[in-house]
């Protein structure tokens, strides 16, 4: 339908790792990674499937486009090993330089149908400032919980397009119906459900108080800034003035909407002189008048709903403290563990536990549909439609199953192959409907019996490396939101950035205590404790004042929803790999110093003092 409007359709995919669409063989020359294989192949299909139905100018188009062509990728490279890398510099180095000038400089040609580039693969949302306005689709190959980095990819596809004359499609183009065309479709993962109501409330909330007419009452009150620098509000009988002069000049009509008029003539920097004795005015009552129509003035709104940034957030006094210095030299070391355990043992456990629980769902997508109505306030309800998405049998996407449980459980392949064969065929079979989910689920009930056998028998030695910095205190700063900062006067840092608000009531007791907490550090996930079921990184340190509790070195871990707060007693609300972390970190710390570090897990502060003092 585009396409016979004049209008090219690209489409954006945001993904999780360059290697998924770009590797490297063994001589350094590039190959497509799996996300490219994959596109090619399920491109053809859908292609061949078009051709056999159809025949158009549109087919022809599609026939003529070699499918090598119709992709192409933009990343960064890295100038020492001249490879590509998941991050974007600023300047925009590209590791392909004709297809970084194609899509961040060459944006007409892009837009050509001349131009076969119709899919574009980034790592990032294209931070130097990217935008196409004939973006119709963006798919999120990724997890992401950055509001602002959803507010980047989004914004790839808000603008109005232009058909191949450069001509924009809005309401000034007779015949079109704006709001039919200019659609963006969004394939998203389910962390942006939650994002994208809150964008569509903010949206609806700023158009509602957004004024949408140049009367008298608009301009009435407004404080605007004259020629000499000075402000001035304007009055009740200004504003009359000030509408007067704009109907006369047929810049709006009797109802106060702006005119074409007015824009031509703002265009072309002919607006009519300000009438005698308000000159001066001429520059603010003008801003005024362009901040009804001008789409940037609706952005800039928008964006003030990113929340501003904890930017000094520095180590401070309580860092230099001797009692925290010295709980930091007992716990800041690299580790490495030992365990063992009966492999036939654990392939007979594995075979079992996913015999009896593993199951899959069936593969649907949530179609969720919504318009914005006559009332500018009024978006709909949001319909939503779930349908079962039924695999084509000549899909060619395939999928390393061994591979991929191998790497989600550091098992050997021999070990997996014999669980994979041990399981129910009727279970098997489950893999052919959803193989992603199979995979996780798999993994995740391999991981659970292997937790379970585990933590008996390991031990932990410190490692010669190089312990942490103190920079891991000090890394996130100027990207966390206030929203997440706790003020402190007894934490390393001016702010404490907390996860929950559990956490948020654990910081404030402990600022709030008299006589027993004398300085604690919240740690950064970069603090690590290696475990056979994935690294762990424990919440607190806590240093108290000696005599007042019995342990005075403290490491806690907060638990929101635990019942009981004994590492021992916790498998009845934390089962397999959560609860086998949390042991394996009290094995750790019970060998340092020879017990002077405590470690447990608590939902209150209050809790933790009673744990310490059993």
């Amino acid at each position: 339908r585009l396409f016979n409007m004049g209008i090219k359709c690209l489409s954006l995919f945001f993904i999780d790792e360059v290697a998924h669409y770009r590797q490297y063989d063994e001589e350094g020359n590039e190959i497509l990674g799996d996300f490219g294989v994959m596109f090619e192949k399920e491109y053809i299909d859908v292609l061949n499937e078009k051709i056999r139905l159809d025949v158009s100018p549109y087919i022809d188009y599609l026939k003529s486009i070699d499918v090598k062509d119709t992709h192409k990728g933009y990343f960064s490279i890295d100038k020492k090993t001249n490879r590509v890398v998941n991050s974007v510099e600023k300047k925009g180095v590209c590791d392909d330089m004709p297809a970084y000038e194609l899509i961040l400089k060459n944006k007409e040609r892009l837009l050509s149908f001349e131009e076969p580039t119709r899919f574009i693969f980034s790592h990032s949302a294209l931070r130097e400032g990217w935008d196409n306005p004939n973006v119709f689709q963006i798919c999120t190959l990724k997890q992401s919980n950055s509001e602002i980095n959803k507010r980047q990819e989004v914004g790839r596809g808000m603008r109005l397009c232009v058909n191949k004359n450069g001509e924009r499609i809005d309401s000034s183009i007779t015949g079109v119906k704006v709001h039919d065309i200019n659609v963006l479709t969004v394939i998203a993962s389910d962390s942006y459900k939650s994002f994208a109501g809150g964008l569509q409330k903010e949206i609806r909330d700023t158009l509602y108080n957004r004024p949408t007419k140049a009367t008298k009452e608009y301009f009435e009150g407004k404080v605007i800034k004259l020629a000499d620098g000075t402000t001035h509000e304007i009055t009740k009988e200004e504003s009359w003035a000030i509408q007067f002069y704009l109907i006369s000049n047929h810049y709006v009509d009797m109802a106060g909407n702006v005119l074409d008029a007015y824009r031509n003539d703002q265009e072309k920097n002919t607006l009519a002189p300000m009438p005698l004795g308000f000159e001066a005015y001429a520059e603010g009552v003008h801003k005024l008048v362009q901040g009804i129509f001008d789409e940037k003035e609706l952005e800039s709104y928008v964006e003030k709903a990113n929340k501003s940034t904890v930017d000094d957030n520095e180590l401070n006094e309580n860092f230099a403290k001797k009692e925290f210095q010295e709980l930091w030299n007992k716990i800041n070391h690299k580790y490495a563990y030992t365990i063992s355990f009966n492999s036939e043992e654990l392939i007979q456990k594995a075979i079992r536990s996913i015999d009896e629980n593993l199951y899959v769902t069936r593969l649907v997508y949530v179609r969720t549909t919504g318009a914005q109505g006559a009332d500018t306030t009024d978006f709909g309800d949001g319909r939503t439609k779930t349908e079962t998405l039924n695999n084509k049998s000549s899909s060619n996407a395939t999928y390393d199953l061994i591979g991929k449980i191998c790497q989600g459980t550091t098992l050997t392949r021999k070990t997996v192959v014999k669980i994979l064969q041990g399981i129910r065929s009727d279970v098997f079979a489950m893999f052919k409907t959803n193989p992603e989910e199979f995979i996780a689920k798999a993994t995740r009930l391999i991981n659970e019996q292997k937790a379970t056998m585990i933590v008996e028998s390991i031990t932990y030695n410190i490692t010669e490396e190089e312990p942490y910095s103190s920079d891991i205190f000090t890394a996130d700063k100027g990207k966390i939101n206030w929203d997440r900062a706790v003020k402190a006067d007894k934490h390393i840092t001016p702010f404490v950035i907390v996860d929950s608000d559990v956490e948020r009531n654990f910081a404030n007791d402990m600022e709030l205590s008299e006589g027993e907490v004398c300085v604690y550090a919240k740690l950064p996930r970069t603090f690590k404790i290696p475990t056979p079921i994935g690294d762990y990184s424990p919440d607190w340190a806590i240093a108290f004042y000696e005599g007042s509790v019995k342990y005075v070195y403290f490491v806690c871990e907060t638990k929101g929803s635990m019942s009981t707060l004994e590492i021992g007693n916790v498998a009845s609300e934390h089962r397999g790999v959560e609860t086998a972390k949390l042991q394996c970190a009290q094995k750790l710390f019970a060998m340092l110093d020879n017990g002077n570090v405590r470690y447990g897990v608590a939902n209150s502060y209050q809790a933790l003092l009673d744990l310490m003092n059993k």
